[in-house]
């Protein structure tokens, strides 16, 4: 995290804008607020990602949320290329006085340089050749400052740092390491599947218990995170040995099925107005 910490800081000396990517299901938990400190005063465009798997609703929220806490925001959807192009026409609106400031000191006009963000698996990379796709027409790289690192050209006005920074959240909040392990953000061999998978199915049950009903054609929704489980992996076929329910499978079915959306669009935390 150290580490982390002092190459972003030493990348930020070099951008004019930093594009923060989120996972649109846990906006909070999948930020870094040691950002604010890095990144100083630099404007910084909030970008949710993965809008397609989050609840509508509550994606409209969290932009509202953003904006009245002064950020520029945008939900997008990198599979459609939903909102991607508004992001161009965001930065420059950013940078907007600053270009301003530089030509009126007799600096020749440039492109706003940015640098994207985020923690890992919210979809930096894919963000980045997205939005070279879209301007394929002035794709071009040159050297950056810091060795290893270099500028993609995305438009004549836009350039962004080729490598992503990964800051990772804190992870003092046990409920904020569960959505994480949840979304797919940290890896699975360093947490206990069965138990984040029960923590996962109870709080659908609780917030989208029609959605959990349908998947699984249940008759009711106990309380314990076990006994759902082992509805589950009946409701799956999941028998094991003499009969019994194989509840790792089901959890590992609960786990793939909320991650490739199947229990509809979810957002898992609220913003709080």
């Amino acid at each position: 995290m150290a580490k982390a910490k002092r190459i972003v800081k030493e990348s930020l000396k070099l951008v004019d804008v930093v594009i923060e990517v989120l996972d649109a299901r846990i906006p909070a938990s999948s930020r870094n607020h040691d950002l604010k400190e890095l990144a100083g005063h630099l404007p910084r465009l909030i970008v949710l990602n993965k809008s397609d798997l989050a609840d509508p609703e509550l994606t409209r929220r969290w932009l509202e949320e953003f904006k009245k806490a002064g950020f520029s925001a945008v939900a997008v959807d990198l599979i459609r290329g939903r909102g991607v192009r508004e992001i161009p026409a965001l930065v420059r609106q950013l940078v907007k006085a600053k270009m301003a400031r530089l030509e009126s000191a007799g600096r020749r006009p440039r492109a706003a340089r940015c640098m994207i963000l985020g923690i890992p698996n919210v979809g930096k990379s894919y963000l980045i050749n997205k939005l070279i796709s879209r301007n394929v027409a002035k794709t071009g790289y040159k050297p950056g400052v810091t060795r290893g690192q270099q500028w993609i050209r995305v438009a004549d006005n836009l350039e962004l740092l080729d490598t992503p920074g990964i800051l990772w959240p804190k992870l003092e909040d046990p409920e904020t390491a569960l959505r994480l392990a949840v979304t797919g953000a940290i890896k699975e061999e360093v947490f206990n599947l069965y138990d984040v998978a029960g923590w996962l199915i109870l709080l659908l049950a609780k917030n989208y218990p029609e959605a959990v009903i349908e998947r699984y054609k249940l008759q009711a929704l106990p309380e314990d995170a076990g006994e759902l489980l082992e509805l589950i992996g009946k409701s799956r076929g999941f028998i094991g040995t003499g009969g019994t329910v194989d509840l790792l499978k089901a959890a590992q079915n609960v786990m793939k099925e909320f991650r490739e959306g199947k229990f509809g669009q979810i957002t898992l935390e609220q913003p709080k107005n």
